[in-house]
């Protein structure tokens, strides 16, 4: 089961059949965990499911109107991490019925130099990625200036590790790599070996370098594909787009995985996803839903929609 995340709409797509079960506002992001789904807004906060897209509810919390981002925190049933924009981090144990923020994210030496270029008065906490294999770590991908981390759940932070990224769109772990951590940045594509505190960047076969998204085959960490074109505008412009899809394996440079997706002339940046099985991955088009069960090395389309985009976010269960 997959949920997409369109500027306007919300799909549930399933067992073939794709439904709009929720429009109406500007989506920014969406997570799911067996019957809960979180959907973060940019227009009317969050809101929150707990039948699996068939009803919603605005979540009644004193929570920004702009939620960015949202993820399910796996070391505590009922945790879930949303970041907003201005950037502030907030935590429920409780599948949102509560919440705290975690304080002094803004009051780190950098954070005078955030900017988000189109509004560039304010940033964005683009992407939270709690750390399967550690509880309390947690990477923050702030849009646009730090990569920050904490290791005790929010009470303190850590930003800017050496080799991180300052533009960070989404990050990634994996439950059998403790320690390893990817990033997909709009300065380009980063990974971490020891938890985030210092990152290398491979970046041997990429030729195109603003990176948008980032997914790793649940069954290998060294199998990761990422979105990417030249700039924001060929990634996000319908009028100047031009996007791809690389697969790295191992130490091996990027190469194209582009086979069965459209070409990249006015294709804008796919959202990519694993799947659950071993060498499965899924991307969502502005056209459609693609589907990999071979490690990107063939792509079919298995669902389509006539529906306005871009993609803001997918979650696969």
């Amino acid at each position: 089961m997959q949920f997409v995340a369109l500027s306007d709409t919300l799909l549930t797509v399933r067992e073939g059949e794709t439904v709009a079960r929720f429009d109406g506002h500007d989506f920014e992001c969406v997570a799911a965990d067996g019957d809960h789904v979180f959907a973060g807004t940019f227009d009317a906060g969050l809101w929150h499911s707990e039948d699996r897209s068939e009803s919603w509810d605005r979540v009644d919390a004193e929570l920004p109107d702009a939620v960015m981002s949202v993820a399910f925190d796996p070391h505590d049933t009922g945790g879930v991490w949303v970041g907003t924009e201005p950037s502030r981090v907030f935590y429920s144990p409780d599948y949102g019925d509560t919440w705290t923020e975690r304080p002094g994210l803004t009051d780190l030496p950098s954070a005078d130099s955030w900017y988000f270029p189109p509004r560039p008065d304010t940033h964005h906490v683009r992407w939270l990625q709690p750390d399967p294999n550690r509880q309390g770590r947690l990477f923050v991908g702030i849009e646009a200036g730090a990569l920050v981390v904490t290791e005790d759940g929010g009470e303190t932070w850590c930003e800017r590790p050496e080799g991180s990224r300052r533009d960070n769109h989404q990050l990634a772990t994996h439950l059998d790599a403790p320690g390893r951590v990817y990033s997909a940045a709009g300065d380009g594509y980063a990974e971490s070996d020891d938890g985030g505190e210092t990152w290398t960047q491979p970046q041997d076969g990429l030729e195109h370098r603003y990176c948008w998204s980032v997914a790793v085959d649940p069954g290998n960490p060294d199998v990761r594909l990422v979105s990417a074109a030249d700039g924001a505008y060929a990634a996000h412009r319908t009028e100047t787009a031009e996007s791809y899809v690389y697969r790295k394996i191992g130490d091996d440079p990027w190469t194209l995985a582009m086979r069965g997706l459209p070409e990249p002339d006015g294709f804008r940046r796919p959202v990519l996803a694993p799947g659950t099985d071993p060498g499965t991955f899924f991307a969502a088009t502005d056209d459609g839903l693609y589907q990999t069960d071979d490690r990107a090395g063939a792509w079919n389309r298995v669902e389509s929609w006539d529906v306005a985009g871009p993609v803001r976010g997918l979650a696969v269960q």
